[in-house]
């Protein structure tokens, strides 16, 4: 799709408040991966669904700064909770920093370390909202245990799974990350425990509803 067609959208859409554009931008100058921010349009996406969602307990795995559990706790409500997991542990400042910009940055809990080890010390909670943005090569894994702590009609949202559009073509033989996520996509679709749509957002957005 061209730029014309997204800066389409974004002029069109909800615009990004100042505290995410700052976070963003900080993002862009201090890091060298700083593209890995959510962005504006699936930002305002994720706080939409938030707001229709009302979700209490939501986990986010993937933290990178914060931009995208900022703009679900912008949308939640007053008394959720967002735990959200980052393993690289020299983004934790930044992380925290971030949070502590706006008041509703309260309603995250910081975990540093590896997902598949932390989510279960998080008291067998029952989520109704879980955000998966991490190493792709765990998508799979990430996915398999997560779902029996979705309550019944929660939802997940997996980010990057159309993957510049490299799921459309047979992958390199060195390309893990690509295989991974051709491995979920095609593991989800067989999936009846539940309902799943991919959105072409930035680079693919799947929402999945467990039955």
């Amino acid at each position: 799709m061209s730029e014309q067609f997204f800066d389409y959208i974004n002029e069109h859409s909800e615009g990004e408040p100042l505290y995410l554009q700052r976070i963003a931008r900080r993002a862009h100058v201090r890091l060298l991966n700083g593209r890995m921010v959510s962005g504006a349009l699936q930002g305002r996406l994720l706080k939409m669904l938030a707001e229709l969602l009302q979700p209490k307990n939501v986990l986010e795995i993937g933290t990178f700064v914060g931009y995208s559990a900022l703009c679900i706790a912008e949308g939640a409500p007053q008394n959720a909770v967002i735990d959200t997991i980052e393993i690289d542990d020299e983004l934790e400042d930044i992380i925290l920093e971030n949070f502590s910009t706006v008041d509703f940055g309260k309603k995250i809990v910081l975990h540093i370390g590896d997902a598949l080890q932390i989510i279960e010390t998080l008291d067998n909670k029952q989520f109704d909202l879980i955000f998966i943005d991490a190493d792709k090569r765990d998508y799979l894994k990430y996915y398999q245990t997560v779902l029996p702590a979705v309550r019944s009609g929660g939802v997940i949202l997996v980010d990057n799974t159309l993957w510049n559009g490299k799921v459309f073509e047979p992958p390199q033989s060195a390309d893990s990350q690509t295989k991974a996520i051709i491995e979920f996509n095609d593991f989800l679709a067989a999936d009846t425990r539940v309902e799943k749509i991919i959105l072409p957002v930035r680079d693919g957005l799947t929402i999945i509803r467990k039955k």
